[in-house]
């Protein structure tokens, strides 16, 4: 494991492999980087692979005083400056892919392409009505009872009755020990992140690229209002919203398939080709 740090915080990060393309994996909320273990050890073959704790999680410094989703994205831009990663290809999982958004629009130079896993269900919309009065009540108890709230909150919004007990024990516990100061102040971001991706998702250079499980439905009608670089999904079977977890050999076996027809990858596979016969020459 290695460390950078920026804005008081250590990033602990690990780079495996080696490769033309860097695939930079970022994890969503209250989890960390041993969530994409599968993925280190499938795609590192053939690529560079990165993983990071974002500050606040896992291995990562806690040091920081101001927590938001923006300085999330920072983060991953210094990673990419200090470790000079070439052909980055951008892999998020749930706030992941927003975090990855931000840096992407904010920096297009340093990213190659963009790839969000079990997200953008219904992009750049607010939840109804209907719900504002939980997620008020959620910001309540989070400063009352902030490890029962995570729970009830992971297993309402991103667990179901069909998971299997090991999985569900393990993102519970994750939750409920989450650090509460950069929890309590990034969930109600969380909340409110339909604004930025409201905002951001018009602004991205590249094709959006999405793997989704199929528990809870796509809204295509919303990536095709928000998204004018266009999209494209690949959808997996699954019961929650980790599928990391649940069947990683799909994942990566749907990740690869996407990664194959990037255009970076065709690229590299077509100066490969021309290597090979001007030496065979």
């Amino acid at each position: 494991m290695k460390e950078i740090k920026r804005d008081s915080a250590i990033i602990n990060y690990q780079v495996t492999g080696t490769g033309d393309k860097t695939l930079l994996f970022v994890h969503g909320s209250y989890i960390d980087k041993t969530y994409w273990n599968e993925q280190v050890k499938y795609f590192s073959q053939d690529n560079k692979v990165v993983t990071l704790d974002l500050p606040g999680h896992g291995r990562s410094g806690k040091e920081r005083e101001n927590w938001t989703v923006q300085n999330f994205a920072e983060d991953i831009v210094t990673l990419t400056k200090e470790l000079d990663l070439k052909n980055v290809i951008l892999i998020g999982h749930s706030l992941g892919a927003d975090i990855n958004l931000i840096a992407a629009t904010s920096h297009p130079g340093l990213f190659k392409e963009f790839i969000a896993i079990d997200y953008y269900k219904n992009a750049a919309t607010a939840l109804p009505k209907e719900f504002q009065p939980q997620i008020e009540a959620i910001k309540a108890n989070l400063k009352k009872d902030f490890a029962g709230t995570n729970e009830q909150y992971a297993r309402t919004a991103l667990l179901t009755p069909k998971t299997s007990s090991e999985i569900t024990e393990r993102v519970i516990k994750d939750y409920r020990s989450a650090f509460e100061p950069m929890a309590t102040a990034t969930m109600p971001q969380i909340f409110d992140i339909y604004k930025v991706q409201k905002e951001l998702l018009p602004k991205l250079k590249f094709k959006l690229h999405l793997i989704n499980v199929d528990y809870i439905p796509t809204n295509e009608e919303l990536l095709k209002k928000y998204v004018p670089a266009g999209y494209d999904i690949l959808y997996m079977k699954g019961t929650y919203h980790f599928p990391m977890l649940e069947n990683p050999a799909e994942l990566n076996r749907l990740l690869q398939q996407v990664i194959d027809n990037l255009p970076v990858a065709r690229s590299f596979k077509q100066d490969n080709i021309i290597m090979q016969q001007q030496f065979n020459y």
